[in-house]
């Protein structure tokens, strides 16, 4: 079938490629400046305690020192997305191992970290907390005592160590537990896993004339980064400027300041450029890593296998402070509805502070938690009730025109397409097909964030169009597929469009990469922009023809009357001269999201925009005596809405697939009493290049109302279903359900132990 587009759907090169393959791409780390000094941070040894005192003179005192920094070289000023309870240097206590209490700046990286090590940093060592369990009880210690005085969004409800307690409700859920069949409870545990960037955060900041900050930084969110900074410093937005170097990855890891604000406190009083780089221990220990949540889910079904009730209490564990943990709280419970149709629904969520690393976002925040919960039980139900795990799925899940469990109503719905061809894909018919060997499959559904984007395009009197967007490319190859939006409505090649990104002070604002949204709201703007450049170009060229604009077509980039045509270049050329140029600021800001509120209490996160479904398949082999798994094939089928470039959207779906399987299988931040016990790559077993099995992706068309083109977001969604997809597989492989992530070898063969001491 031939297609309607000449742009959109193929795969053209990345705009961005030839700088990073010729390795002339300047990235945070690479990025330096003349007369630039190197700053180290001082960090806790202990998870919760008063400062008593911080000696810098011995520090001071060392070869290539010039400064040390404390909260007391900062205005008191605390900030944070939900709860303002986040210290760029710790003031009057420490709440975690690994908390910043001091900066040193030096000549080089190697003497400012010499010299970190002789700040003396006096403590009064006082009871800490570990587990949301504990945190949560009447008499635990609090992680912030003062936390009463903090500001906090109207939206949350905090008590102690409880940042936020949040509500999904429908139906009346224990009349419909009292008839149902069967009522399954069981309890599901997920890990601490760090976004995994190739490249540490960086940053570079100056002040010019003590009063105008500029920054140089790998951050995924410039205006986000701009506001916090200025909130810090308690200055004007408009005294900070951030340009986002080319970024070597983010995965939400670079969402929130990472070594900006210590950059910016050290430059202040060093009165030089100062740039800060964080160590592989630092991003281990003091970073943002995914929150671990345990999850208590409770299902009621019918003899025939459709569902009828469920209910949830939910412990996220958002560390020191609250971070995004309280919108992962309410994204969470989403996730586990998930895209079902449920009569009747309680799920009550915590977000819970602990004397642990503050947490953050990671690519599709909530959603493998939610999903390896609720897609294990699906099959664990399944089982039970002897019905096949796929037939089930299909017995319960939505179709277009439902209502979501938070009363949206849902269109583009294409979920038993995804789960058909995954499990055609796959071979589900020979579950099983032999000993030791098991397939697995899940679903799901998620959302596409929404946010302001502005775009300004300009065309050139040589034909070059400039897309000046405020969004940062995080790697994902967005902003190309933006560009192929924008190539597509004005008429062009691809390869007429230069991006210009990430600049505060000279691009328009944008919500940030972050939530499968860059491609969706950039390009939506770019086809506003387009728009507004269509009716300049129709009353250019009706002067040049002594026509009306409303008689003048616009076609393949050109002007038409009748048989007179005006190509784009000579409408710029003419507008540059006569105009100032052909210019147009081009904004998008997805509708709001109908839903039913009076389901939701406190959740700060309340609807999926722009709904996507997907389906992952999984084909395996367990060995028994060792654990070890074995993944033969892969298969991810994702609705995309329309595939602007089909190449990087596989990217994203093989990228996704690894990192979940990492989550899945190996990956963990192990703590003991608050200390990080593997804070380095050798014993943080990311999968390697080596690891990633065969990933077969399969793409679904269904397309959105909202999104450019029909596309929906495409990011985020691969890296949900792994851990529930090979968590059933395994099952199916030896009987052998493991609930708690990562699942390890070693936990396997304890629970086949297990289970053959039952059986006995």
């Amino acid at each position: 079938m031939n297609s309607p587009f000449r742009i959109i759907g193929k795969s053209f090169p990345r705009l961005d490629a030839r700088g990073k393959v010729s390795g002339k791409a300047i990235y945070g780390t690479d990025f330096a400046m003349q007369g630039m000094l190197h700053g180290k941070l001082v960090h806790s040894p202990i998870a919760s305690g008063e400062i008593i005192s911080v000696d810098t003179s011995r520090a001071m005192a060392m070869p290539g020192v010039y400064e040390v920094v404390t909260a007391k070289d900062i205005p008191a000023q605390r900030y944070g997305s939900f709860v303002k309870d986040m210290e760029v240097f710790a003031s009057g206590r420490v709440n975690f191992i690994g908390q910043p209490v001091a900066a040193v700046v030096a000549r080089t990286a190697e003497e400012a970290e010499a010299a970190a090590k002789a700040v003396k940093v006096e403590y009064r060592e006082q009871a800490a907390v570990f587990t949301t369990e504990d945190a949560v009880k009447a008499d635990a210690p609090l992680v912030h005592p003062d936390w009463q005085e903090y500001k906090a969004v109207p939206t949350v409800k905090r008590q102690g160590n409880i940042t936020n307690q949040a509500r999904l409700v429908l139906g009346d859920v224990d009349k419909a537990l009292k008839e149902s069949y069967r009522v399954f409870t069981h309890r599901f545990v997920t890990n601490v896993v760090h976004p995994g960037y190739t490249e540490p955060r960086a940053a570079i900041a100056h002040w010019a004339d003590g009063s105008q900050l500029h920054v140089w930084s790998n951050t995924q969110l410039p205006f986000e980064a701009q506001a916090t900074l200025a909130e810090i410093f308690k200055i004007t937005p408009s005294q900070v400027r951030v340009n986002v170097t080319v970024i070597g990855g983010g995965f939400g890891g670079k969402l929130r300041l990472g070594v900006e604000h210590y950059a910016a406190a050290a430059a202040l009083k060093a009165g030089r450029p100062v740039k800060f780089v964080s160590s592989c221990e630092e991003e281990m220990t003091s970073a943002l890593p995914r929150q671990p949540l345990t999850i208590d889910l409770t299902t009621g079904v019918t003899k025939d296998g459709k569902i009828l009730a469920k209910a949830a209490s939910i412990l996220v564990d958002t560390g020191a402070t609250s971070g995004s943990g309280v919108g992962v709280a309410s994204s969470v419970m989403l996730m586990l509805a998930g895209p079902y149709k449920i009569p009747n629904l309680r799920l009550e969520s915590r977000s819970v502070y602990t004397n642990k690393t503050p947490t953050g976002s990671f690519r599709a925040p909530a959603g493998p938690q939610g999903n390896f919960a609720v897609e294990s039980q699906m099959d664990i139900i399944a089982d039970a009730l002897g019905i096949d795990p796929l037939e089930f799925r299909l017995r319960n899940i939505v179709r277009e025109g439902d209502l979501a469990p938070n009363g949206q109503k849902l269109e583009s719905v294409s979920l038993e397409e995804c789960l058909l061809k995954a499990a055609d894909a796959i071979g589900w018919k020979d579950r099983r097909p032999e000993p030791g060997r098991g397939k697995g499959i899940a679903c799901a559904w998620w959302t596409t964030t929404s946010g302001s984007s502005g775009v300004y395009v300009k065309v050139g009197p040589d034909g070059q169009v400039f897309l000046n967007t405020g969004c940062a490319e995080i790697g994902t190859a967005a902003l190309t597929g933006a560009a192929q939006v924008l190539a597509e409505a004005l008429g062009i090649e691809l390869g007429s469009i230069q991006i210009v990104s990430g600049d505060t002070a000279s691009t328009p604002f944008d919500f940030g990469a972050q939530g499968s949204r860059t491609a969706f709201a950039v390009g939506n703007a770019c086809i506003d922009a387009v728009g507004k450049l269509h009716q300049r170009m129709k009353e250019i060229a009706a002067k040049q023809f002594s026509a009306k604009a409303e008689e003048i077509e616009i076609d393949g980039g050109a002007a038409k009357f009748g048989d007179k045509l005006l190509p784009l270049k000579e409408i710029a050329a003419i507008a540059q001269t006569s105009q100032g140029g052909l210019i147009a600021h081009g904004t998008f800001i997805a509708p709001p999201t109908l839903h039913d509120k009076e389901r939701t209490e406190n959740m700060v996160i309340t609807a999926i925009n722009s709904p996507s479904f997907h389906a992952h398949a999984v084909d395996l082999s367990v060995d028994a005596e060792t654990g070890e798994v074995k993944i033969h094939d892969y298969v991810v089928v994702q609705d995309v809405g329309r595939a602007i470039n089909p190449t990087y959207i596989e990217g994203q779906i093989e990228g996704g697939v690894v990192q979940g399987i990492g989550q899945a299988l190996s990956e963990e931040i192990v703590y003991e009493n608050g200390i990080v016990r593997n804070a380095g790559l050798t014993d943080y077993k990311m999968p390697t290049a080596m690891d990633a099995p065969n990933i077969r992706s399969f793409i679904v068309e269904s397309p959105s109302k909202v999104g450019p083109y029909g596309a929906k977001g495409v990011g985020e969604p691969p890296v949900i279903h792994p851990p529930a997809t090979i968590a059933n597989a395994i099952a199916s492989a030896v009987s052998a359900r493991v609930q708690t992530l990562p699942i390890t070898a070693e936990k396997i063969v304890r629970t086949l132990t297990e289970v053959s001491e039952t059986a006995k």
